[in-house]
């Protein structure tokens, strides 16, 4: 039996003028774009004249780009065209989730905690409500550019001005709220203070289409996810996108095995983000476990959040017990 053939074993490979050609007109379209991002009036140049202002008048100040919407289908058929002249050419747009079913879509412009996205969520991605909400610190804006009939959910959680701050504590964080399912509808405009409300979209027939405008400074205030279902708090992980990024690495080498790589994680569970510190310090735990001990002694005895010294001293309890077949009969085993 003869295996079919993907597009990939079409590729030019022995073609070197083609391949050329790609390169080329995938260059020339990447300044052009990149030229007129930058010229005033640009979309650069308004993300770069409102990313200091405060969230609520950066966004204020960008909400034009998803009113008119030609430069997007002139970028769009900038795009077409060159996959119309090339199919193996690649278009400078930076995709963007798309995994197992979820939104993906396309950055049309990520700078300075300001990204805005053409999001496409699959019909059948969108059946049933998600189980969970998640809250990220920070404003956006989304233009719904085809609603694909379906329903949205609002969730909304109260979050105090200490806990903004840095004085976020899982024990303390409010439940969540959910509305009742209302129908979306295209060409609505939807504003959200995302620490505070987020939606999900339900019974979609038809994908649906939309425009995010999402700013979002570093904060000390983490990210939350919270179960739908009971309105309770499920996970907190950092906000600020460097320290999550950090974050993925040190997963991926703890899974890796790099043992070496120890000095890493120890600079990380000095971050000035609690979540971070906690993550870090967790990941060093499961991937050596004597070298984290000094470093979960000294978060045991002061890190300035409480929740960390409780996780740490459970942890380093944990680790103190000593193995079961040490243990004598009677004995129970550390929790």
């Amino acid at each position: 039996m003869t295996a079919a053939r993907s597009r990939h074993d079409h590729f030019p490979r022995e073609d070197g003028a083609r391949r050329r050609r790609i390169r080329e007109s995938v260059a020339a379209a990447d300044a052009a774009w990149r030229t007129a991002d930058k010229a005033p009036g640009g979309l650069l140049a308004a993300i770069d004249a409102a990313r200091d202002a405060v969230p609520d008048i950066a966004l204020a100040r960008l909400l034009p780009w998803l009113d008119d919407m030609a430069w997007l289908q002139a970028r769009l058929d900038d795009a077409l065209a060159l996959l119309a002249a090339d199919p193996f050419a690649r278009p400078p747009l930076r995709l963007v989730g798309g995994g197992e079913g979820g939104a993906g879509g396309l950055v049309l412009a990520d700078r300075g905690g300001v990204r805005l996205t053409l999001l496409v969520r699959a019909a059948g991605s969108c059946a049933a409500a998600p189980a969970s909400a998640v809250f990220v610190p920070g404003r956006a804006a989304i233009r719904i550019l085809a609603s694909g009939g379906a329903s949205l959910i609002a969730h909304h959680v109260a979050v105090g001005g200490a806990e903004e701050a840095g004085g976020f504590t899982a024990s303390a964080a409010a439940p969540c709220r959910s509305e009742p399912p209302r129908p979306l509808r295209t060409g609505e405009l939807i504003r959200l203070d995302t620490a505070r409300q987020s939606y999900s979209l339900i019974g979609a027939r038809r994908d649906i289409l939309l425009l995010e405008l999402a700013v979002q400074p570093p904060s000390p205030l983490p990210i939350r996810a919270y179960d739908v279902a009971s309105g309770r708090l499920a996970h907190v992980s950092a906000s600020r996108r460097d320290s999550s990024f950090r974050g993925v690495a040190l997963t991926l080498l703890r899974h890796l095995g790099r043992t070496g790589a120890a000095p890493l994680f120890v600079a990380e569970a000095q971050s000035e983000d609690f979540a971070a510190r906690w993550h870090a310090l967790r990941e060093l735990v499961a991937l050596d476990p004597a070298a984290a001990r000094p470093h979960l002694a000294a978060m045991a005895a002061g890190d300035p959040h409480p929740e960390v010294r409780q996780a740490a001293q459970a942890t380093l309890a944990f680790l103190s017990s000593p193995p079961a077949s040490a243990r004598g009969a009677g004995e129970s085993p550390c929790p």
